[in-house]
């Protein structure tokens, strides 16, 4: 009988640390949540965008968070990136306009700041990415499909998912966390945040097709973006004009260092330098660049953009078995994407000239425009211009920039110039295209006895 009672009083014992141990996790959910929540923003922005070959103003619904008294917000670059009007709904619901600060591309973050009088603001505190492991807690927080003041609780899957390999041309200098956290549409700029109520990443995208599986750009790598948008209204970096791949595509010996160097800008200091694709990189200034794995690249990138803009670098190239000492000098990168103009009369979006455009063409210089999108039925679609096409002359006069293509092409609106030749650049082919702005008068007559046959 004693034994029964005893047996009886120890599984009540283990019971009550179950319920105990249930109840801390959840009051630990709460304070957390509770610490974040008041600083949460509900992001309602009107943007700018380029689909099809028109422009358009979009409504978007995002998130953020507050991270000053006086009204600095963090959002994704997505969300709030060429906004025309942002609007801001805060946790008490008082609806606060914004303007755009900065953004940055290459990490997609945005940063906005109230229009407010008011200095006391709730404000997040930033934790440490670096700290996280697999397996601990968090919680998502946002307007997931437009539902504010939402909370969601998962863990850390992974501390360093590369998404590279599924196609993701952002975040070029960090990994992402993955989270089982539901991060949804609406979520994106939202808070990722630790049980001790810091924020630890940004939401920003899920996996189509999969049920909970989230990604949240690092907060360390956040931080120093924070920082340089709010004090300089953008981010700076280096660039020598190469692409870089893991060692893994090129041996299978484990013990071999460096990264591949996979292409090589022709328009790059580096090319200049004759490096190749093919040579390796073992260190930038003495400092190892080592990446064996997709995961290791984003360091070894980092590395490369945190260099002076315009300082010599010496480079350390193995090319075979023979070691080389090279120096080039870096430059500024530009943005990840050019900015766009709609060209109406024509029927077409057509964009300035990135690096990418530029090394994917094999230009040998950085002139000329791009068209990104194309309206069926307009006049660059009956001309047959495709999407991708470099244009690179006006009626056989060099085009410069967007700029000068924009003012050439109101010249020749206002001249009501009939044809309008194209020299064009479509993958490896140089091709002439005319642009037909009026019909003939040929075309007119024949148009006027073709209606005078049917009357008849």
């Amino acid at each position: 009988m004693r034994a029964y009672v005893g047996l009886v009083i120890a599984a009540g014992i283990l019971l009550s640390g179950c319920v105990t141990g249930g109840l801390g996790t959840t009051n630990s959910v709460i304070r957390a949540k509770m610490k974040v929540a008041p600083a949460l923003v509900h992001v309602r922005p009107v943007k700018e965008v380029f689909r099809r070959g028109e422009r358009r103003e979009v409504s978007l619904i995002g998130s953020g968070f507050i991270i000053s008294p006086d009204g600095y917000v963090v959002t994704n670059e997505h969300v709030a990136g060429n906004s025309n009007y942002v609007r801001c709904v805060l946790f008490d619901k008082d609806e606060v306009e914004a303007e755009v600060v900065g953004t940055d591309s290459y990490t997609d973050i945005a940063i906005l700041k109230l229009i407010t009088d008011r200095t006391d603001l709730p404000y997040v505190k930033l934790g440490r990415s670096s700290t996280l492991k697999a397996g601990q807690t968090v919680l998502a927080l946002g307007s997931p499909h437009g539902l504010a003041r939402s909370v969601s609780l998962g863990i850390v899957s992974v501390t360093d998912r590369n998404l590279e390999a599924l196609g993701a041309k952002r975040a070029p200098y960090n990994n992402w966390i993955q989270t089982d956290a539901a991060i949804n549409p609406g979520n994106s700029g939202g808070p990722l945040v630790n049980l001790r109520g810091e924020v630890v990443g940004i939401n920003t995208r899920k996996l189509s097709g999969a049920d909970n599986v989230g990604f949240a750009i690092p907060i360390d790598i956040a931080k120093e973006v924070i920082a340089a948008i709010i004090e300089h209204g953008s981010v700076t970096r280096s660039t020598i004009g190469v692409a870089f791949q893991e060692m893994m595509r090129f041996t299978d010996d484990s013990a071999r260092k460096g990264v591949l160097i996979g292409d090589v800008d022709p328009l790059s200091p580096t090319y200049a330098a004759r490096i190749r694709p093919g040579d390796i990189l073992l260190a930038i200034d003495g400092a190892p660049t080592n990446a064996r794995f997709i995961e290791d690249l984003p360091a070894v990138r980092k590395l490369v953009a945190d260099l002076p803009v315009g300082e010599p670098v010496e480079l350390t190239i193995l090319r075979g078995d023979e070691e080389l000492y090279v120096t080039v000098r870096t430059v500024e990168k530009s943005e990840l994407e050019g900015d766009q103009n709609e060209f109406s009369e024509w029927g077409c979006t057509i964009s300035e000239l990135t690096p990418d455009v530029i090394r994917r063409g094999q230009l040998t210089s950085k002139q000329g425009v791009v068209v990104s999108g194309i309206q069926a039925g307009g006049l660059a679609y009956n001309a047959e211009l495709l999407q991708g096409d470099i244009i690179l002359e006006v009626d056989e006069e060099d085009v410069v920039d967007l700029e000068d293509f924009e003012r050439r092409y109101a010249a020749l609106i206002e001249d009501e110039a009939r044809l309008v030749l194209l020299t064009v650049k479509r993958a490896q082919l140089t091709l002439f295209i005319l642009v037909e702005q009026s019909a003939s008068d040929d075309d007119d007559a024949s148009d006027a006895e073709e209606g005078r046959a049917s009357d008849e």
